[in-house]
């Protein structure tokens, strides 16, 4: 059989910690304190943007199949997470390794997620029991083929993904969904893999999957209605709030966080400490800034996709070498102990770093950067602009289908701020024609990256807004 490589987080679990241990950011004295209107107004359009993100067409087309067994393909830290949620739900699951040793790593991984919560008294030993009595491990694909749904979750990596498609194809029953949990991979070269691309799908699970809230559900160029309608009912079965994405690298969110942290590098070279772009970060309301985050997920993580895109990369685009620098120094975060911070003796709050900043500025000199001083207010302005741009992108590119799904996004998987709504419900704050302005601005200092989005130039040129474009899907 196929290599089933444990499944790794990747790049998208940067922010995942941020948004909290149950994947909710509001406050927690939301429903006691008196707040202003326009945070009300902020609070009211976040939860309807988290409901109108299951208006889906597909769903009005057809029905969900019926799903009774599971299974996973890879038992490492994403797979195993992903199980417990199934197992949660009262899904039968089965996981499949490539050997019996990572096969009871696997099965560990799920024991530990209910050890833990019978030490803190929010599981008895007996339910435990009955959730591990609907577990089973296999280390041949035959063992899928009770399944209903099968969910990949191996190494991120298209070769892979795709010889272990090749083997589902084979095993699995008539009208089993086949699903990929790849975070950035083109879902319509894995489906070619297979003799049933219309049973083809993306569940993009974020770490810890039985924890975190988002799902993309993304759809393919042959996925049929019917497994569109499945995985947004597997969503709700799992309790999740599902948000429907197109194909493109790294979907909705993960896309926009290239853009979005690409420009927090250009600020760090340009003149602000990853210090000053985590508190400005953190003081718009984010529980953490972008570079702890970074520390939190492991800083190899991002690093081994930033040398996978390496050879696609535009040439002629400003590319900073900071964070490459600590992940040569073997840097990986809270993890390694060191950075961007440092953590004493597995501390998970972090000092900064003398050192890390006398690598920025080397860095600064070997780019021929004159550094110069940002105030909170320039980088939040960046860091937004950055968002609410690539958000644009996507939405004119019909990745997603509407506003408040980029907002559902960003509330339910990447820590935006719920008092503020959401990235385009801010935009229209600030206002689009403001927005605009500030990249216009901005692209002076570099035109290959602040160019403005086909839709965000169509929006101001019309003087309307992104909440105008949130429509009922069709």
């Amino acid at each position: 059989m196929a290599t089933i490589a444990s499944a790794r987080s990747t790049a998208h679990d940067q922010t995942n910690a941020a948004a909290g241990a149950d994947g909710d950011n509001r406050p927690a004295d939301a429903t006691t304190t008196p707040v202003s209107e326009s945070v009300q107004a902020a609070r009211d359009y976040a939860d309807g943007a988290l409901r109108t993100a299951a208006d889906v067409p597909e769903i009005r087309q057809t029905t969900a199949r019926t799903l009774t067994h599971t299974g996973i393909i890879g038992g490492g830290t994403m797979g195993a997470g992903i199980a417990v949620a199934m197992l949660d739900a009262g899904l039968r699951v089965v996981m499949v390794e490539q050997d019996e040793a990572a096969l009871a790593r696997g099965r560990a991984r799920v024991e530990a997620v209910y050890d833990r919560l019978i030490v803190r008294d929010r599981m008895t030993l007996a339910e435990k029991k009955d959730r591990m009595s609907h577990f089973n491990g296999a280390t041949a694909y035959a063992a899928l083929s009770d399944a209903d749904l099968i969910v990949e979750a191996v190494f991120e990596d298209l070769s892979v993904k795709a010889e272990v498609f090749k083997q589902i194809d084979r095993f699995a029953k008539p009208g089993a969904i086949l699903a990929t949990n790849t975070s950035y991979l083109d879902i319509d070269r894995i489906a070619q893999a297979t003799g049933r691309p219309g049973d083809v799908l993306g569940l993009h699970f974020f770490s810890p999957a039985n924890i975190m809230k988002l799902l993309e559900v993304v759809v393919a160029a042959q996925t049929s209605p019917t497994a569109v309608a499945t995985g947004f009912a597997l969503a709700k079965r799992l309790r999740k709030t599902p948000v429907r994405a197109g194909v493109c690298d790294g979907f909705i969110g993960n896309r926009i966080l290239a853009a979005y942290r690409h420009a927090a590098d250009l600020m760090m070279e340009d003149g602000a400490s990853p210090y000053d772009i985590d508190d400005a970060v953190r003081a718009f309301g984010y529980p953490m800034g972008p570079y702890q985050v970074v520390d939190l997920a492991g800083g190899d993580i991002g690093w081994a996709t930033r040398k996978r895109r390496a050879a696609t990369r535009d040439p002629q685009a400003r590319y900073v070498e900071i964070a490459d620098r600590l992940c040569e120094q073997g840097w990986f975060g809270q993890k390694t102990g060191r950075g961007f911070y440092r953590y004493v003796e597995g501390a998970r709050t972090g000092t900064p770093d003398p050192e890390v900043l006398a690598i920025v500025d080397a860095e600064r000199q070997r780019a021929g950067v004159v550094p110069k001083p940002f105030t909170a207010e320039e980088i939040m302005r960046r860091y937004m602009a950055a968002m609410i741009n690539e958000a644009a992108n996507v939405l004119h590119e019909r990745i997603a289908l509407r506003p408040s799904d980029v907002d559902a996004v960003f509330l339910a998987g990447y820590g935006f701020p719920r008092d503020r709504g959401g990235p385009l419900f801010y935009a229209d704050t600030v206002g689009v024609q403001q927005v605009l302005a500030d990249i216009e601005s901005f692209a002076d200092e570099d035109p290959r990256f602040w160019r403005a989005s086909p839709l965000l130039l169509a929006l101001a040129q019309r003087d309307a807004t992104f909440a105008s474009l949130n429509t009922p899907s069709r």
